[in-house]
């Protein structure tokens, strides 16, 4: 069985209509897919939908013609910063792109430039732009209970193409390991997300082989997506990360099924 909930399509920064996305979907063998349009962020129109309307009434219409040969599902992936409707979705996936600060907006994880300028922001001081990540992020977790924690710790995604300013930094090791603490007892899933892989900024996926071994022992809950914005990503090194997942001490996965998260055993 193959799933994935993390997908971007044309409604918001994606290359793929959603109906592209069903059609590959079901030629692969995937037994549900949900879509996770970028959540309506007035303060930044770049990435986000702005006909959710015209978004939900698609993937309805969707689940309508191919309902009997794949689950569809409805989603949305909300910024901290920016709440959605919550009941006008199947599930929301909870994510943190942005820091605000003096009522402005800066991106994490855009490019490598736009997180540059988050360093100057903290004065090059990593572990303080880490804990301020964290905390927000955590915070907002623990208020709002995502159905699914979106890649969790993004703020690594560059760290493999420049300086290793986290990756490996003791300090921000502890950090990160007692704000995943701290968000396992919110009850969420949290991905496991491939997609800085599949974009070639990363050889390894959020959550960091580490935060695993904290999570599983918190006893935490999982699942694979790829942060899909093209077909071609939508379930890339799934199988590889079932092995990772195992090696971890992870039995299960969690996935859609008639509407409900269940697990699916590895």
């Amino acid at each position: 069985m193959i799933s994935n909930y993390h997908t971007h399509t044309t409604f918001c920064d994606g290359k793929n209509t959603p109906e592209e996305i069903v059609l590959y979907a079901i030629e692969k063998g995937f037994s549900s897919i949900g879509f996770s349009g970028h959540g309506y962020t007035p303060f930044d129109l770049r990435y986000c939908m702005q006909d959710v309307e015209g978004y939900i009434e698609e993937v309805s219409r969707l689940k309508d013609k191919y309902g009997e040969k794949i689950e569809i599902y409805s989603g949305v992936e909300e910024d901290a910063f920016s709440y959605v409707n919550r009941e006008s979705f199947d599930y929301i996936i909870g994510s943190s792109h942005y820091f605000h600060i003096k009522d402005k907006y800066y991106p994490i994880d855009s490019n490598y430039d736009y997180f540059k300028k988050c360093l100057e922001i903290f004065h090059y001081d990593a572990e303080k732009l880490a804990e301020t990540y964290y905390r927000t992020f955590v915070n907002y977790i623990e208020k709002r209970k995502p159905d699914i924690v979106g890649h969790f710790d993004v703020i690594t995604k560059f760290d493999e193409i420049d300086e290793m300013r986290f990756l490996n930094n003791a300090q921000y090791l502890s950090l990160a390991q007692e704000y995943i603490k701290k968000a396992a007892q919110a009850d969420v899933i949290f991905e496991v997300n491939t997609g800085a892989m599949a974009r070639g900024v990363r050889k390894t996926p959020y959550l960091g082989e580490n935060l695993l071994h904290i999570l599983k022992k918190q006893d935490g809950k999982v699942l694979l997506s790829s942060d899909s914005h093209s077909v071609e990503t939508l379930n890339y090194y799934f199988d590889e990360m079932e092995h990772i997942l195992r090696d971890v001490g992870f039995d299960c996965v969690y996935e859609l099924n008639k509407g409900k998260f269940r697990k699916r055993y590895i």
